[in-house]
């Protein structure tokens, strides 16, 4: 049984997610944490939790998704899990913080690349790997099937879809990309975003404006 507990970091309101079990072994989903406020609130969950984390898992690795990813990889020294198109996405950042007005410094880290069709596992407990490019070139979904939900990055909002005018993004993929990846999942199936609230599959394939 996997527990999903959310934090909105940052001043793009971005989710960031910790998925553990009952073993406390969890995953660190895109850190967002950028000041030393919401970084000792996730912290302090985690270590008042006694989570093991497995591993950092990156949707897509756009700045306001990874402001906290050098201190997560050197707090927990595990892996950083993304898609290989993203590593251009999290060269340029340091670029991209600069247009915002910040210094960002390069990642330096150890990096373990996904695909389509992988998963990753906390014991016995999957979460499968959708592609879901258009947003960003390498974005990615993870799925649980067990439980219904899938945690979709910048992909699909609650009434809306990622932005497509950012660096190699592509309006025309990301709706092919959430019309054959998610909305192909059960109507039931819990969308947990990388802003804004959660919302489902279903309410999405009815009501959302650009489909």
């Amino acid at each position: 049984m996997l527990n999903i507990q959310v934090f909105s970091f940052n001043p793009f309101s971005e989710n960031t997610y910790l998925i553990f079990n009952e073993n406390k072994k969890g995953y660190l989903i895109d850190p967002g944490n950028w000041n030393e406020t919401e970084t000792e609130v996730l912290e302090n969950f985690i270590k008042e939790n006694k989570i093991i984390i497995q591993n950092i898992l990156l949707t897509h690795a756009h700045i306001d998704h990874v402001l906290g990813l050098q201190w997560a990889f050197d707090t927990y020294e595990v892996a950083v899990k993304m898609h290989q198109e993203e590593k251009e996405i999290l060269d340029r950042n340091p670029m991209s913080a600069r247009n915002y007005g910040f210094d960002f410094k390069p990642f330096e880290g150890e990096i373990e690349y996904l695909k389509e069709g992988d998963s990753v596992f906390l014991d016995e407990d999957e979460l499968k790997v959708l592609f879901v490019p258009g947003h960003s070139p390498g974005s990615i979904a993870f799925y649980n099937k067990s439980q219904n939900f899938v945690i979709s990055g910048d992909a699909l909002f609650q009434g809306s879809i990622g932005r497509t005018d950012l660096y190699r993004g592509n309006h025309t993929q990301l709706l092919e990309s959430i019309r054959t990846q998610l909305f192909t999942l059960p109507e039931e199936t819990q969308v947990y975003s990388g802003h804004g609230n959660a919302t489902q599959i279903g309410f999405e394939k009815k009501h959302n404006p650009f489909f």
